[in-house]
């Protein structure tokens, strides 16, 4: 009797391990104050972006510094970058998308160096190609990141300056034989006036002088998909998609409505759900994904980043109001923490 009840124990107990594993989600929970955060000083960093550097640009405070991601019902194992390099030994590892991209490439960069800060290390950029590139020779190992803000190709023709949403020639030279893709857009889809890239918009034999961006979105992201489920092969490519990572530019958003912008926020918002909503854009990414035949893992870092209105460079940047890139140390780490443990 006695070891038939231990044995039913052990089977409830494996029954229960197994249910708290499969509940766990990594992307819903809170940030926690941990004095052993960050994980690296970003004076000692030689390869942040001043527009990043907050602390280089005179940000007085520094608990934003402090917080580390706590998923409900589990915990997040911890970045280890000499892990990461001996596990990534050989392989070659992009990051594709706008400044975001750029944002969480140089928080990688900050996070291997600060583990093995006697290394080499070297970077190299290549403005006609649109490609920077991170390599540690000592682990044979590339982590590149190649600047694509639409995905979907520009191209410049006799009207103008032309977005191509069904056409993707110039990511299918950069993207294959690749060992890990990480990619992202979003922000620069609603950019008009002198900042917007394009003069038309074309899909199939149709041009447009413009149309609903979320539409030409969805439909950018169907093309990139297409392309994923026709040249990855997923036993020897990993591919991921960053999410919607969000901005704060106005209060409402987090239940302060007389708030403009993040300048002055120096704490995260409590609890696990922010008030104003998640993005639509997220919706739409999600819908493509769940279309797929191949496999992509979503890096769904939108919610958790929305908690950090506090993680923003505001004026602490290039002097300008930014409430869309995060500073570094900061948000960006914690989305390597989680491609981290995905890679795992």
């Amino acid at each position: 009797m006695g070891s038939s009840l231990h044995y039913c124990s052990s089977v409830l107990l494996l029954i229960c391990l197994l249910q708290l594993a499969s509940c766990c989600d990594y992307f819903k929970g809170s940030w926690v104050i941990d004095t052993s955060y960050p994980l690296y000083d970003s004076l000692s960093c030689p390869f942040i972006d001043k527009e990043f550097s907050c602390q280089k640009n005179g940000r007085p405070d520094s608990q934003y510094l402090h917080y580390r991601w706590k998923p409900t019902g589990c915990d997040l194992p911890r970045f280890d970058g000499e892990d990461f390099l001996r596990r990534n030994r050989g392989k070659r590892i992009m990051f594709v998308g706008d400044s975001l991209s750029r944002n969480q490439w140089k928080s990688l960069t900050c996070l291997l160096h600060s583990a093995v800060p006697h290394a080499n290390f070297t970077i190299e950029t290549q403005e006609e190609e649109n490609l920077s590139t991170f390599t540690v020779p000592e682990y044979e190992i590339t982590v590149m990141l190649s600047r694509n803000v639409y995905l979907v190709d520009v191209v410049k023709e006799k009207i103008g300056r032309v977005l191509k949403l069904d056409s993707i020639e110039e990511g299918d030279k950069a993207w294959k034989g690749l060992d890990a893709l990480i990619f992202n857009t979003w922000h620069w889809w609603n950019r008009r006036g002198p900042s917007q890239p394009f003069d038309y918009i074309e899909v199939g034999n149709n041009t447009y002088k413009d149309m609903d961006r979320l539409t030409a979105f969805e439909i950018a992201l169907n093309t990139w998909a297409t392309w994923v489920d026709t040249n990855i092969d997923p036993t020897k490519t990993r591919v991921f998609f960053q999410g919607i990572s969000p901005s704060h530019y106005n209060g409402t958003g987090w239940n302060e409505p007389d708030v403009m912008n993040c300048r002055g926020q120096k704490l995260p918002l409590s609890g696990t759900t922010y008030p104003g909503g998640l993005p639509v854009a997220l919706t739409v990414l999600k819908k493509v994904l769940s279309k797929m035949s191949k496999s992509v893992y979503l890096l769904d870092v939108t919610e958790l980043s929305l908690l950090r209105k506090d993680g923003h460079p505001s004026i602490y940047g290039f002097g300008e109001m930014d409430c869309s890139h995060w500073c570094l140390p900061g948000v960006p780490d914690t989305w390597n923490q989680l491609l981290y443990n995905a890679l795992l």
